[in-house]
């Protein structure tokens, strides 16, 4: 898929977005090719009560591989994600996941922002600021995944 390798995070927050549409409207897997195929591996992977698609999970693991392998390397990324920390451990005890991964919590702060907006609710100022620096690891993660490919 092009969305993939063009910018895997919004690749597993699509995903996320049409599972939950999906899950909301299942009659609009007649829609087109796309939604139809979805929804049947949502059948096969029985996930329509919840959970996600295991291409997402499989491209989680490679954004999440490719975070462990800079976070190594880059002294400036490094930085970026602890000055993230807090807020990603506020995220993860709220949702009572304390092993999620920093980079899951980054897209499910950045999904649940996004349907906060889609409900018309507003976001903090601290919470604007969390998402700009999630959005910003998840961009220069993107990036590097693309130019890998």
């Amino acid at each position: 898929m092009i969305l993939k390798k063009n910018n895997i995070a919004e690749y597993i927050l699509y995903l996320w977005q049409i599972e939950d549409y999906l899950r909301a409207f299942p009659q609009q897997a007649e829609a087109n090719q796309e939604l139809h195929e979805l929804y049947n591996r949502m059948l096969q992977e029985n996930i329509i009560e919840g959970g996600h698609l295991q291409l997402a999970k499989n491209a989680l693991a490679e954004l999440e591989d490719l975070h462990d392998d800079i976070l190594q390397q880059e002294a400036t990324y490094r930085a970026a994600m602890l000055r993230l920390t807090p807020a990603l451990n506020l995220l993860k005890a709220k949702t009572n996941t304390p092993t999620m991964s920093d980079i899951e919590a980054c897209l499910i702060l950045l999904y649940q922002i996004m349907m906060l907006h889609l409900q018309q609710r507003e976001i903090s100022a601290e919470t604007a600021d969390t998402q700009k620096q999630a959005t910003q690891v998840l961009q220069y993660l993107s990036k590097t995944y693309r130019e890998q490919e």
